[in-house]
């Protein structure tokens, strides 16, 4: 047996006994032990996870991916499906009602910018529409872009306008979604989904008097069972999708499920179902929405019309109609449509009539209209034909569907089934899978949720900021010109969930538009934080005086440009004290280690009140083996009131314990590397190790090898075996000939191979009271695993990062793997948008790039007694390729287009930080959550029967649900939603007094999350923000069975009970009027009462007023 060396964080007894009279210190203990997640304090909670008697519905995709064979067969004219036949007088009794669906799909950002492709066609697009619709009342367009139309909306008259809002009032214009942007559905974490949905409603609802009703989603790359959730909770009844595995099409198509009810998998009672239209044919372009033929549905493109800038690929040209033909093309298009209505289960048929950027000029709309009006209007002159043709809107088609079968919009049509699951991931064609997308650009995907963060805590602090100035008359004083770019920042961050931005498949230009977009609005909003932070610091706040040239507060962290990694500010500390103030954003108090970089080894750390606080003193390294002269982090060990700021003090002071140092070991593999030495923090110089490195906490040990300074192990206190979770770095190359990797599209050259690195690391361990780590560096990827040394959440995890750069690669993808002893079989589990838990199944019968999924927030892998999380705080592609394995694709460097329109490849690669959270929980003994099934599970193994799965998803009346426990729903927290650190600018000499803040005066229970807290516009000046706001509530389902000791949680579950009138410490709850998602629709009256409950995973938005 190896000899492993023992380096615990507390090496030394003089450590311990520093470190717990410094815990002593701590203004009250932390957790009661006797606490038990799994126990008696949250057991009504846990009956959600156990899944209650719900139906199982009819269509479940994990169980039709398991069914396909996904053998790719000719089907002829329509090349990935069958042929359709059908029998000339099946329409006899009941005529077929056809909507032609007129719409251009508008990217805000792809091959141009957002503003390029505004000046260029979409500007054009809708002034054409507003010429064009009033000459026949008769014609329709529907329109889903919000983000495009409010910026036309600014720049025409007031006639215009009023034309717009007469077209919507008589249904000739249809606002689909009505989002900012028609989200990527993969990438995109649900607070960003929302908000950019209640961006666009609040503005239809403010300038044109509308309400959405039906969505469309023609161009994401996938989708999410999250959406149908969102568009359901903001009162849509029916909603179209179209990029769906070719496979599943068909498959549908085949027995006529293309429209179905999408229910959530948790949903017991059917209260999420939404009508849901699935597209069948390749594309939503004119050749591929009339009916299976592309070649004769091309030539009903009549944009395509001779003489034009684009022909048909199939070599027939489109015919202008005529008198003389009006009789033969409608009978060759009618063909089509009746082919096309055989696949669906209803004699209404939807054909949608556009492409990107269509109808951008006055001859375009002529040539569909007046062409497709002369085919209608034969059709309709034809009895014996028993047909119904004319222009739709969705909502148009989605109402006669309801009608002709007997239903109002909302309810579930008789005979059409009910399907739950994802559509993840996608092929269009052959073995063409978009799953590179989910990591593409993955710099812009962290930037994203930094973006997101911030914006989520400025919002917070605003509107508290604002509620209480208010209350105190002081209105006057704050500056309300933050809400203009509050509002501003909303409105980047709904840009950049368009399904070309956050996916990272937009050309190089627009990618660094958006970047430039994201870094003005996070720079915006830390302004924002820092002067709702000034004004809810002071003790006394008449003396608040906004100075926008002279900040009362410093930012964190700046950004020189907006390809760059953060960079830490300083703070000067002197014999004076330095005051910070630290933003916790999160609804629950929390004990965390908060680091500062300061320019002196001598220093010690204060609460506002004066006592000592827990601080250790580490180096600050610039590179493997250098440190940065005069520059020293400090860690503190602080408690966070919720969503307040706690203020701190620095002070500089020579005396020997101010603050406890860490110590570092440096193993270097080649002893002549220069080596800066700084005297207060110690360095010890050694040879590369071939032992073991062990970091220990009160809840785990960790251990690494020493050669490669990788993890190798974790062991949880108090249990005798280590579980193995070993990482590796692997390599994935693309394929040599025909179709390679490009920005949307995986296409490896086989497995992955392992990394391989010119040199071996340089491995630096740092030990001390609050935290250790270690520190691999390799030629592309710098390692840091640390484990903090404190009781509660910060502890029970370790926190990674990898700060890669593969600028020097061609056709590389970079990915880390875990490999553990968790049986977990061909069973992982992912997350979708961050807002629940999808199971999956490593399908032995796909390719390798079929089976890798989207990781917005986490992954794990299960068996009887462990559950192994990955938490991350960037969306990330990840797969289980094999039993026990985890591993996700940190960046991708590819040099060819992959063919989907781009027309470039990835090179403009950065040094990228991704940051991820390792939690290993195991499951109790004493839980009642999945005793019987795993009983029944380990029955069925002892006795050898086959089949039984120990990582399978929690199948509960056949529905395969699984959710995180709340211990990972907190941890998740805790790695997105980071402590801001401000310190009070250096020349406020003598600062005033501050006072930490607490805005909530009762504990929020565990499972309930402020997913955002609001202010509304004015109704008169949109830059203002109105007496009202948004507070937006989610209540997290979770799992019990995993055991839960020593968790430090000071918050309970409540059944879903939360008292609102007595949450805000100073303020008074005016009205609380629950409202759909989006505010559009009151739900029941506005009352007095205050009391709220939500069932567990629902999110509901309440108007209210604070003051």
């Amino acid at each position: 047996m190896k000899l492993k060396k023992q380096v615990t964080v507390c090496g030394a007894a003089i450590f311990c006994v520093a470190v717990f009279s410094l815990y002593l210190m701590l203004d009250r203990v932390q957790h009661d032990p006797a606490r038990h997640q799994s126990g008696g304090n949250f057991p009504r909670d846990c009956q959600f996870a156990l899944g209650g008697k719900g139906q199982s519905p009819d269509l479940q995709m994990l169980a039709v991916y398991s069914l396909l064979p996904f053998d790719n067969q000719d089907g002829g004219v329509w090349k990935q499906g069958f042929d359709i036949t059908y029998e000339p007088n099946e329409w006899d009794a009941e005529p077929l009602q056809v909507f032609v669906v007129p719409h251009s799909h508008n990217d805000p950002g792809w091959i141009k910018t957002f503003d390029k492709y505004y000046y260029d066609q979409t500007q054009h697009i809708l002034n054409s529409m507003v010429l064009k619709m009033q000459e026949d009342p008769r014609r329709r367009f529907i329109w889903s872009e919000i983000s495009f139309f409010s910026k036309w909306w600014d720049n025409i008259s007031a006639q215009k306008r009023a034309v717009v809002r007469r077209l919507v009032g008589n249904g000739q214009l249809e606002m689909v979604t009505g989002g900012w942007v028609m989200p990527d559905e993969a990438n995109s974490h649900y607070f960003a989904m929302i908000d950019q949905l209640i961006e666009g409603h609040q503005w239809l609802e403010k300038n044109i008097g509308v309400t959405p009703r039906s969505g469309w989603a023609v161009d994401p790359f996938g989708h999410s069972s999250t959406m149908p959730y969102l568009l359901k909770r903001s009162n849509l009844t029916g909603m179209l999708i179209q990029r769906v595995h070719y496979a599943i099409k068909k498959h549908f198509a085949a027995t006529q499920n293309l429209e179905f009810m999408w229910r959530q998998t948790w949903d017991t009672d059917s209260s999420t179902d939404i009508f849901c239209h699935m597209m069948p044919f390749y594309s939503y372009d004119v050749p591929h929405t009339c009916g299976p033929d592309p070649k004769i549905c091309c030539q009903f493109d009549f944009k395509r019309l001779p003489g034009g800038r684009i022909n048909c690929p199939w070599k027939v040209p489109p015919r202008a109609i005529t008198d003389a033909n009006v009789a033969e093309r409608a009978q060759l298009l009618l063909d089509q449509y009746r082919k096309k209505s055989r696949l669906y289960r209803s004699k209404v048929l939807l054909v949608p009539l556009g492409d990107d950027f269509r109808y951008d000029k006055p001859q375009e709309w002529d040539a569909q209209f007046l062409n497709y009006q002369r085919i209608f209007d034969f059709l309709n002159s034809q009895p014996n034909l028993h047909v119904q043709a004319q222009f739709g809107t969705l909502s148009d088609y989605f109402d006669a569907l309801y009608k002709k079968v007997g239903i109002v919009p909302g309810m579930k049509p008789p005979g059409f089934p009910v399907l739950s699951g994802d559509f993840f991931s996608y092929a269009d064609r052959e073995d063409h899978y978009w799953t590179g997308y989910y990591t593409s650009r993955p710099f812009y995907k962290s930037l994203d949720r930094v973006l997101e963060a911030h914006l989520r805590g400025a919002e917070i602090l605003f509107s508290l900021a604002l509620a209480h100035a208010r209350r105190a008359g002081a209105d006057g004083t704050y500056p309300l010109s933050d809400y203009a770019l509050l509002s501003n920042a909303r409105r980047n961050l709904g840009l950049f969930q368009h399904h070309d931005a956050i996916t990272g498949t937009a050309k190089e230009a627009v990618a660094i538009d958006y970047g430039v977009r994201l870094l003005h609005s996070l720079m915006n909003l830390k302004h924002i934080i820092i002067n709702a932070a000034h004004y809810l610091v002071l003790g006394d706040k008449d003396t608040y005086h906004h100075d926008p040239a002279a900040p009362f507060l410093s930012t964190d962290d700046t950004r020189p440009s907006q390809d760059s990694l953060p960079e830490r500010t300083v703070v000067k500390v002197d014999i004076s004290p330095r005051f910070l103030v630290v933003f916790n954003p999160l609804e629950q108090e929390r004990l965390s280690v908060v680091q500062v970089l300061v320019n002196s080894p001598h220093v010690r750390v204060l609460s506002e009140e004066g006592q000592p606080l827990p601080a250790q003193l580490s180096a600050h390294w610039g590179s493997d083996t250098d440190t940065v002269p005069d520059v020293y982090q400090v860690s503190v060990l602080a408690r966070l009131p919720a969503l307040g700021l706690r203020v701190l003090q620095l002070h500089k002071s020579f005396e020997g314990h101010a603050t406890l140092q860490s110590s570092v070991r440096l193993y270097l593999p080649g002893l002549n590397l220069p080596m800066r030495r700084q005297e207060p923090v110690p360095v010890h110089v050694l040879p590369a190790g071939t032992e073991d490195i062990c970091l220990e906490n009160q809840h785990l040990r960790a251990c690494f090898s020493g050669r490669s300074g990788l993890l190798q192990s974790i062991r949880r206190a108090g249990e005798e075996r280590e579980q193995r979770v070993s990482s590796e770095f692997l390599v994935y190359g693309t394929r040599a000939s025909k179709d390679k990797s490009g920005a949307y599209l995986f296409l490896p050259d086989g497995e992955a191979k392992p990394y391989a690195p010119s040199d071996l690391p340089v491995v630096r361990v740092t030990e001390g009271p609050l935290f250790s780590e270690v520190t691999s560096y390799y030629q592309h990827v710098q390692t840091v695993v640390r484990l903090y040394n404190v009781p509660g959440v910060e502890g029970l995890s370790l926190d990674v990062s990898c700060l890669v750069d593969i600028r020097d690669q061609i056709n590389t993808e970079l990915a880390l793997r875990f490999s553990t002893d968790i049986e977990s079989e061909d069973t992982f589990f992912t997350d979708l948008n961050g807002f629940q838990i999808q199971p999956r199944r490593y399908q032995r019968k796909l390719p390798l790039q079929a089976n890798f999924y989207p990781m917005p927030t986490m992954a794990y892998i299960q068996d009887m007694q462990s559950r192994l999380t990955l938490h991350t705080a960037q969306a990330l592609g990840v797969s289980s390729l094999g039993s026990g394995q985890l591993e996700v694709i940190l960046d991708r460097r590819l040099i060819q287009d992959d063919n989907r329109g781009l027309g470039q490849g990835l090179k403009d690669n950065k040094q990228t930080r991704n940051r991820f959270r390792i939690l290993l929980e195991r499951r109790t003994t004493t839980s009642q959550s999945c005793s019987f099934f795993s009983t029944l599970a380990s029955m069925f193994k002892a006795l050898g029967f086959p089949g039984t799965r120990t990582g399978s998803p929690e199948a509960q009346d056949g529905r395969p649900i699984s959710f995180p426990s709340l211990l990972s729903h907190i941890t998740s927290m805790y790695l997105n939603a980071e402590a801001l650190v401000m310190p009070v600018a250096q020349d406020k000499l003598a600062p005033p007094a501050l006072r930490s803040f607490t805005p909530l005066s009762t504990t929020l229970p565990c499972d309930f999350h402020i997913l955002n807290l609001r202010m509304l516009q004015a109704e008169q000046d949109e830059s203002l923000p109105s007496a009202e706001a948004a507070l937006i509530l989610h209540r997290k389902g979770f799992d019990c069975s995993l055991e839960a000791k020593n968790l430090g949680f000071n918050c309970t579950t409540s059944q879903g009970k939360l008292a609102l009138g007595s949450l805000f410490q100073g303020l008074e709850l005016g009205s609380v009027q629950p409202t759909s998602l989006t505010l559009m629709y009151p739900l029941g009256t506005a009352s007095n009462s205050t009391n709220i409950h939500l069932d567990p995973m629902e999110i509901a938005t309440f108007r209210i007023r604070l003051g």
